[in-house]
């Protein structure tokens, strides 16, 4: 008898938190504000780290900003000041006869909850002027942790939540969720696979460090398993035959190319021939383009637009930000200054978008250049043959497709800065033809990278200040907007910060939950110089081009990928002055330490985000940026590469004979239900 769907997707549709022992109404309450909602939400939310509760330090032997594991004594707490923004709770602590101070930020609730006695404490430690603090520590009663041994789960915290309820809470969970594999029983016996419920058992509680790789491993394989199915589900065959005939010539796309101030480089020849090839060949073209920030992609595509344009069809250019779609839309003016380009984005009066509107559906408007305004659906088109659609990432495949419904099968061209390694273009973007432009901008200046210490933090401060006063541009990121762990300097904090530090520079302020409008204006101001410095969050990787910035400081840069890294060093070195990155570093591993050293030595994209991948493991490369919502219930899992092209055989295996097809269907639809909306079609 086959297996009921309810059956298969116990792991998605868990029992009520209330029903699970020892989860209190209170309790309930606490786990909805960490997301979690039932007993399925509850076993999948993965430790962020492990304490090796052998692994005691001492505080005189931890380094500025270093992650570090305390047993101390809790002797007093400070009166709360109640009337202060931040709401900050600090403990005086004594660990060996060294006195040392515990501080959390906007957490007042824990002034109750701290009484004298011996704890456990984890936390970032910092060490500034010879005052010895660890920041928003999470934190424990010694007499607790007697019965903790080995490898000891940390997960995630918000609000009153402690590390020992959510364990408990875990365990719960584990004891009442029947989780089943999705991957069918004939390929799980071929090839041996361990049982999906004690990996989950596993991870909550490892052993030792082997245990917890094999069981990251097996839950993440499962993982990879459904979502390869649903990209082989929703993609289907996207080769199409053509429609629109272009009948321009080698020579006129040739004669094009010199509008161009520069010759192009050897890397986009290759790609305009690619694209040329494809648009007078038997196929619709559905094709990535991508290659480092800066190396003429962008050029690429007005090619392809030119060669849209002079067979008397028209063309569209998706930017994802009012800001960029502007800059495109001024470019895009002066590449084609025989054609009518109109701009369709936020702003603008309502007469002026209806006669837009209506000049673009007539085909009185040969290039549109917008923002998500273009596929709205009273904008029409005449006859639309090519599209573009700048920084893909940023849109999903249900945007891509409303476009493409504009026109009658359109030749789609979607473009990433972002460097795919080639061993997940091949198993992610295998429907797509890959365009890798591969060479090195060659009018760019090239950006010094350098590892700040935190000694030399105010030295660094003292030089940005200096070259803002000669008229230069800086900017700051982080990793987070707000940290309640105290783990990373979060953007709003350090802001503050700077402020208060350099109050004769002007600072700016850029992240995520600002409104659309909020963030254009900011970056236009920065752009028109009325900041001296932009202090942001990774919102910026995807930006305006800002020549008069010359230095990028990256704080906490351990947290990025390499890749990530990459394109924010990219943000630097447009203009003609020296330019410099800066790294600030949050914990002195080696791990940290092996992979910054390899950024400052490596300008090549391509070559970082194969060591990426290597080093981090595909969970952390593809991470929310790369992959839209997906795999994000796993990014705290460690696993092999390996594990993607594994998840891959078996996916083929199991659709080429057909095996439990409607139970893997409904399984991956229901779980991923929304990919349409962010992966590459």
């Amino acid at each position: 008898m086959k297996k009921s769907v309810a059956a298969l997707f116990s792991c998605i549709c868990g029992m009520e938190l209330e029903r699970l022992k020892g989860v209190t109404q209170k309790r309930a309450k606490e786990l909805e504000k960490l997301g979690i909602s039932d007993s399925a939400q509850l076993v999948r939310y993965f430790p962020r780290a492990y304490l090796d509760m052998t692994d005691r330090t001492s505080i005189l032997s931890v380094y500025h900003n270093d992650m570090a594991l305390l047993a101390a004594q809790l002797v007093s707490v400070d009166p709360m000041n109640y009337y202060s923004r931040r709401k900050t709770v600090r403990a005086r602590l004594v660990q060996d006869g060294v006195p040392f101070t515990a501080v959390w930020f906007n957490m007042p609730y824990l002034a109750q909850r701290l009484k004298p006695g011996e704890y456990l404490f984890y936390g970032r430690v910092q060490n500034r002027y010879g005052q010895i603090s660890i920041v928003n520590p999470t934190f424990e009663p010694l007499a607790n942790n007697v019965r903790l041994k080995g490898l000891v789960p940390v997960y995630p915290l918000k609000g009153g939540m402690t590390q020992r309820v959510v364990r408990e809470s875990v365990l719960s969970a584990l004891a009442a969720e029947k989780i089943e594999s999705v991957i069918p029983r004939e390929l799980r016996q071929k090839y041996d696979l361990p049982s999906l419920f004690e990996a989950y058992r596993t991870v909550h509680a490892p052993r030792n460090k082997t245990e917890l790789a094999a069981a990251s491993e097996r839950i993440a394989l499962e993982e990879y398993f459904v979502l390869l199915s649903a990209f082989k589900i929703i993609k289907g065959d996207s080769r199409e035959a053509r429609i629109h005939r272009y009948n321009v010539t080698e020579r006129q796309v040739a004669d094009f190319e010199k509008r161009f101030p520069f010759a192009f480089t050897p890397g986009q020849q290759a790609a305009v021939r690619a694209v040329y090839d494809n648009l007078t060949g038997p196929v619709r073209m559905n094709r990535l383009l991508q290659g480092d920030v800066g190396s003429g992609k962008t050029a690429v595509a007005l090619t392809g637009i030119y060669m849209a344009l002079a067979g008397g069809y028209q063309a569209a250019y998706l930017s994802p930000t009012e800001v960029l779609a502007a800059q495109n839309f001024a470019l895009l003016q002066k590449i084609f200054p025989e054609y009518r380009v109109g701009y369709l984005a936020g702003g603008g009066s309502a007469k002026e978008k209806r006669e837009l509107k209506a000049a673009i559906a007539a085909g009185e408007v040969d290039v549109v250049c917008g923002t998500h305004a273009v596929l709205q659906q009273d904008v029409r088109f005449a006859r639309l043959a090519f599209c573009v659609c700048d920084e893909q990432h940023r849109f999903g495949v249900a945007q891509r497709n409303a476009l493409s419904e504009k026109g009658e099968a359109p030749d789609m061209l979607v473009m990433s800065a972002t460097p795919i390694p080639r061993t997940l273009s091949l198993v992610f973007y295998g429907d797509l033809d890959v365009t890798t432009i591969p060479d090195k901008p060659l009018e760019r200046q090239p950006v010094t990278t350098a590892v700040v210490p935190a000694r030399k933090y105010d030295d660094m401060l003292s030089y940005i200040r200096g070259e803002c006063k000669k008229g230069r541009q800086a900017y700051f990121v982080c990793a987070k907007i707000d940290d309640d762990e105290g783990e990373v300097t979060s953007v709003t904090e350090l802001w503050e910060e700077l402020k208060n530090r350099l109050p004769d520079v002007r600072f700016g302020l850029l992240h995520g939950k600002m409104k659309e409008k909020e963030k254009s204006a900011v970056m236009a101001a920065f752009k028109n110089r009325e900041y001296d410095c932009l202090v942001s969050t990774t919102v910026i990787e995807v930006g305006v081009d800002v020549p008069n910035a010359t230095i990028m400081v990256i704080m906490n840069a351990e947290r990025f990928g390499l890749s990530q890294l990459h394109q924010l060093r990219g943000r630097v070195g447009r203009g003609s002055e020296k330019s410099w990155c800066f790294l600030l570093v949050g914990s002195d591993s080696d791990t940290a330490r092996e992979r910054l050293s390899i950024f400052k030595n490596t300008t090549d994209g391509f070559a970082l985000a194969e060591k990426d991948l290597e080093l981090r493991g595909s969970g952390d490369f593809l991470g929310t940026r790369q992959s839209g919502r997906f795999l994000t219930d796993i990014k705290n899992l460690r696993y092999p590469t390996q594990v993607i092209f594994t998840a891959k055989k078996l996916t083929d295996e199991a659709f080429e004979r057909r095996l439990n097809f409607e139970e893997i269907r409904q399984a991956a639809m229901q779980k991923y239900e929304s990919l349409k909306d962010v992966v590459l079609n």
